[in-house]
């Protein structure tokens, strides 16, 4: 016999397929050559997920013609939301004049430019074509500078594809470094690293967990990560592909700490394939070919015309220091709304501006084991709860904003969350 809550998530999957049969034909076909019909693990959830067919600022369309307000972002990639027009027009423009050039675009030079301006602690960079391969360039490089083999990582924390470390006995493929994983905002940390000693290479860290439940860094905690790896001889590594967007610096300069090394990604490239990684020009000097002893860095499309037309044109267009401030305040008006709406039910909501994430437990979150503590039945029907409301979250519960959501798309939000809350209050008490 079912319980309740398993109950109301088997009626609200059964009403979900129901309702997308486009999305369900979409998704057989996909079973033909796809394992899953998926290529894209996060997208996936059951019975299946939704087809999407068209955007348009803050909103997409399925193949069953609903509508949905998207507060999904793109895992924060869609920053810009669809179509941006500035973004666009570049990328229209790039395509005018060929797609493969077999040689260095003039918008490249530029477009780094841009971002070390953006990024003060980018010294020098180099472009990749994800935030994965970004953390494992950054890695590679902590590797071969130190003449070290040890990374001390983080429960909860995600650096891409094939350097995840979620909480719990979840299979993972991740690249063979000697990895050592920590407790996110652990009071021992400084313990954990001198454990580590002469042997540590790198500390990776995002400066707050985003896959693994918009969870922040203390400052104390980045600051004695800071003092640390520099006594030690070990390099900070910051994975700041969804952090970057939280000030116009980066969550490094509204901390007030400056890494060895910086990675990009996802919004940064204009809603492009992108990455990059960056810092100490001494340590990226590593990489220039006409050095002798030079690093190896290939990559067919690391430098593709259309990422950095793209890239270029959201740096120095629609993402201005104001921008940056206004949507980061939104999101702390947004985030502050919802806690209203959810006081006194064990749910809890984390955080910083423009990045959110709802959590379905009693306790106070503020690792990646205390977020992997949340009701996934409840999330899961959270999730299904607001797609009947039109309305996009990411499966998990978080949300990005993006750049063409306002304050009334917020306050919709806001009142779904509160017709849930109304609708399924005997569940959550």
């Amino acid at each position: 016999m079912p319980s309740p809550v398993e109950a109301a998530v088997r009626d609200a999957r059964d009403r979900y397929a129901a309702a997308n049969p486009a999305s369900r034909a979409r998704h057989e076909e996909a079973l033909a050559t796809l394992p899953g019909g998926n290529t894209r693990t996060v997208l996936f959830h059951q019975p299946f997920p939704l087809g999407i067919v068209r955007g348009e600022g803050c909103r997409i369309w399925d193949a069953d013609g609903h509508e949905y307000l998207d507060l999904l972002g793109e895992y924060t990639a869609g920053l810009f939301g669809h179509s941006d027009p500035v973004i666009r027009a570049a990328v229209v423009a790039a395509l005018d004049n060929g797609v493969t050039l077999s040689g260095h675009p003039m918008t490249e030079a530029r477009f780094a430019a841009a971002i070390a301006r953006r990024f003060p602690s980018l010294e020098l960079l180099r472009f990749t074509n994800s935030g994965t391969e970004a953390n494992l360039m950054a890695l590679a490089l902590a590797t071969a500078v130190t003449g070290r083999r040890t990374v001390l990582v983080f429960e909860g924390a995600y650096h891409g594809g094939v350097l995840s470390f979620p909480v719990g006995n979840v299979p993972a493929t991740n690249v063979p470094h000697r990895f050592v994983v920590a407790g996110y905002n652990s009071p021992d940390i400084a313990a954990v690293l001198e454990a580590v000693g002469d042997d540590l290479a790198a500390v990776l860290i995002e400066p707050m967990l985003g896959a693994g439940g918009c969870v922040p860094a203390t400052p104390e905690f980045l600051a004695t990560l800071r003092t640390e790896t520099g006594r030690l001889g070990a390099l900070l590594i910051f994975d700041e592909v969804m952090t970057s967007r939280l000030a116009p610096g980066g969550r490094q300069a509204a901390v007030g700490i400056r890494p060895d090394l910086t990675t990009l990604g996802k919004y940064v490239g204009g809603g492009m394939s992108f990455g990059a990684f960056g810092g100490r020009r001494e340590l990226m000097e590593r990489f220039d070919p006409r050095r002798p002893d030079a690093l190896p860095h290939s990559g067919t499309y690391n430098n593709n015309v259309l990422t950095m037309a793209a890239g270029l044109a959201a740096m120095t267009g629609p993402f201005t220091p104001e921008a940056v401030e206004a949507l980061n305040a939104r999101g702390d008006r947004l985030r502050t709304d919802l806690a209203a709406v959810l006081a006194g039910l064990p749910v809890q909501v984390t955080g910083l501006g423009s990045l959110l994430t709802v959590h379905f437990t009693a306790r106070p979150v503020r690792t990646g084991a205390d977020a992997a503590r949340a009701d996934p039945r409840l999330t899961e029907l959270f999730f299904f709860d607001l797609l009947e409301r039109g309305i996009q979250v990411a499966r998990r519960g978080m949300v990005a904003l993006s750049l063409p959501v306002g304050d009334a798309d917020c306050a919709r939000f806001v009142d779904a969350v509160a017709d849930v809350v109304r609708s399924r209050r005997a569940l959550l008490t």
